[in-house]
């Protein structure tokens, strides 16, 4: 690095230390193809819209643990190490740097991580069920759809697949969490199984006690063989329970009997574990809680009402929530009145407000209002998983705010003596339901008017305040951006460019580099590609775990984690391979490099081997993306259509 260059990257590191709140505040370096990572003592200090403007920084973005500044292939090694030796500390590897991150958050923050990670990956099965059910509880409402035999059967359909996914919901969460913590993602589902096999009794029909339990006795103790429908935390408890069992007789069992024996074990302790120890105190501690909320209601007034329908919703996270239709039910026998559907009511109506909160706060993020919308339309039919675990517990200052909403809800239900006659049904079609008397219906709309708008206001405001740990960031392009979304280019790739090559003139055309499914890089997996903040480009899904040079060609940058190559074209154009999202945490795992810097290649020469199955096995999105770094000035790329490709297949022709 010679003298000048460094002066301009020791600047650059001045002022990303100064700026994320000095030396003191850094606990680690380090980072990846594309971005400088730092771990500090408090994201607050950190001023990350004067970051924006440092010299050569293209995005920045806070992602759960780690601060990251977007400088591109190449040049971030540089700038990497040059601001470890500034403030005198290593530049560690990801891993050591996630194991500083992890230690940096209290228990709480890691365990709110983990059920934000485990919730994302079945999300989209969440919102499809959320709003299938939202519109079946309207055609059910329908005479006409009632008494037409094919809308009638449509309806049918819609509602018993509304109803399917939730009722396996316990399922959907062991296998999640399983694959979360590193086990065999078809061990969650085998445990999952197990607590929904018919073999036991229904959670809900036992909670009301119209079914018979049958009750074991295993070294003197009692076992209910009880399902366990609606049990998530339960299914997390024991869904990390499996994964860790799952990854210890990976170990320890002999290779000649593994795939026989660590299967079996793992599923023999476990639904021992499950039945005898996880399902008996998951239960008594969320019955418990049930049971002292409706105590609360019952003697301590509007306090009481308004701390049920503050932390109701806390209740539905445990998913056993299923326990109030009993309570419900025995309400209308002994009184006729209903005053616990009301409650609920306004706290779901509440946790839409903060889905809307976080939406306003917001809006530039596109994927917010993927998720936002869909999750506040189902929250309107009483439905708010897609909220809690999408949006309100996965950002969690809108939690709190739909908590504070709902308890101001609650405090409205008391004063207007608003109860229920039935149970079931909520927010809009629980309108329905509504006993009429004092001005029922009114106060009804009122009580969720006012909820639903002190969600809103609480979560814009703690919003405002709360730690930017807290939020979500996307990666924020600097201002300026041309035609491949970056207004700079990466600065050691175009320093790199090869002299003595021979000149290839544009246009220039760019080939499959693996085969797969050809798609555009803005439906990759990552903000930062996605966004094109390092430039426009392309990915496939492959096929196979292969990369070839996608034209002539030299190799300018190999990762040290191997996983990604940087690449200058003939005609000048710099190119960024990156195989897999985050697959810088593997350190190198799975992936043969088999070329190095300087090397040049033909188009269709072999670059690395990567294990694709092994890398999907441990919980990484194996697309392949291609970034145009660095296209030469003046030029932009012209994308073929999506499809199937093969290697040498033409994927995209950059022009002038």
């Amino acid at each position: 690095m010679d003298a000048e260059k460094r002066k301009r990257y020791e600047n650059i590191a001045a002022e990303i230390v100064r700026l994320v709140g000095g030396r003191d505040n850094i606990l680690g370096v380090a980072h990846c193809a594309t971005r400088l990572r730092l771990v500090l003592e408090d994201n607050d200090k950190a001023d990350t819209k004067a970051i924006e403007d440092v010299d050569l920084v293209k995005g920045v973005f806070v992602a759960g643990d780690q601060l990251q500044i977007i400088f591109g292939a190449g040049l971030v090694n540089d700038v990497c190490q040059v601001l470890a030796d500034s403030i005198h500390m290593d530049s560690m590897s990801l891993g050591d740097l996630k194991t500083k991150a992890n230690k940096r958050m209290n228990p709480l923050q890691r365990a709110v991580k983990a059920l934000s990670d485990v919730f994302i990956e079945i999300m989209p099965g969440i919102l499809a069920a959320a709003l299938l059910t939202g519109l079946s509880s309207v055609l059910g409402n329908i005479e006409f759809v009632q008494n037409n035999d094919t809308l009638y059967g449509i309806s049918r359909l819609i509602n018993i697949s509304s109803g399917a996914i939730f009722g396996f919901l316990p399922l959907c969460v062991a296998y999640s969490t399983v694959k979360r913590f590193g086990g065999r993602p078809i061990m969650g589902i085998v445990i999952g199984c197990i607590m929904l096999t018919n073999s036991l009794a229904d959670a809900s029909a036992a909670a009301q006690g119209t079914v018979d339990v049958t009750t074991l006795h295993i070294f003197g103790l009692p076992v209910d063989l009880i399902g366990f429908q609606g049990g998530i935390i339960v299914a997390l408890l024991i869904g990390v329970v499996t994964a860790k069992l799952d990854i210890f007789f990976e170990r320890k069992v002999p290779e000649v009997i593994r795939l026989l024996v660590s299967p079996l074990l793992t599923t023999l302790v476990s639904s021992f574990l499950l039945f005898m120890i996880i399902g008996p105190v998951g239960r008594g501690l969320a019955n418990g809680i049930t049971a002292v909320l409706v105590w609360m209601t019952q003697h301590l007034g509007v306090i009481g009402y308004a701390a049920f329908s503050g932390v109701q919703q806390l209740i539905v996270i445990t998913g056993l929530h299923h326990v109030f239709g009993a309570i419900e039910s025995q309400l209308l026998v002994d009184t006729g009145r209903n005053f616990l559907n009301p409650l609920m009511s306004v706290a779901i109506i509440a946790q839409g407000g903060a889905v809307l909160g976080y939406l306003v706060r917001n809006l530039k993020d596109a994927k917010a209002k993927e998720l936002c919308i869909p999750s506040f339309i189902s929250v309107l039919f009483g439905i708010t998983e897609p909220a809690l675990f999408g949006v309100n517990l996965r950002y969690r200052y809108p939690i709190i705010g739909g908590c504070l909403g709902g308890a101001v809800g609650g405090a409205v239900v008391y004063f207007t003596d608003l109860a229920a006659l039935g149970f079931g049904t909520t927010v809009v079609p629980g309108i329905a339901l509504a006993d009429p008397a004092h001005n029922g219906y009114i106060n009804y709309i009122i009580a969720h008017v006012i909820a639903l708008a002190a969600g809103f206001i609480f979560t814009i405001l703690i919003g405002i305040v709360f730690d930017r740990r807290n939020e979500k960031a996307a990666p924020v392009p600097v201002s300026g951006q041309g035609t491949f979304g970056t207004g700079g280019v990466t600065a050691s790739l175009r320093e790199k460019k090869t002299e003595n090559s021979e000149k290839a003139e544009l246009p220039e055309e760019i080939y499959a580099y693996v085969p797969g499914e050809f798609v555009g890089i803005e439906k990759v997996n990552d903000p930062t590609f996605a966004q094109k903040v390092l430039g426009d480009g392309v990915a496939i899904l492959p096929a196979e775990g292969k990369i070839y040079a996608p034209a002539d060609c030299t190799v300018e940058m190999v990762m040290d984690t191997k996983h990604a190559v940087g690449l200058r074209t003939k005609a000048g154009n710099g190119l960024l391979i990156h195989v897999g999202i985050d697959t810088v945490q593997l350190g190198g795992k799975y992936f043969d490099v088999h070329v190095t810097e300087g090397q040049e290649l033909k188009a269709g020469d072999c670059i690395m081997d990567f294990d694709k199955d092994k890398i999907a096995k441990e919980g990484y999105d194996t697309a392949a993306c291609l970034i145009f770094t660095e296209p030469v000035e003046g030029s932009h790329a012209d994308r073929e259509d999506e499809r199937t490709v093969a290697v040498g297949d033409k994927i995209a022709v950059i022009t002038e």
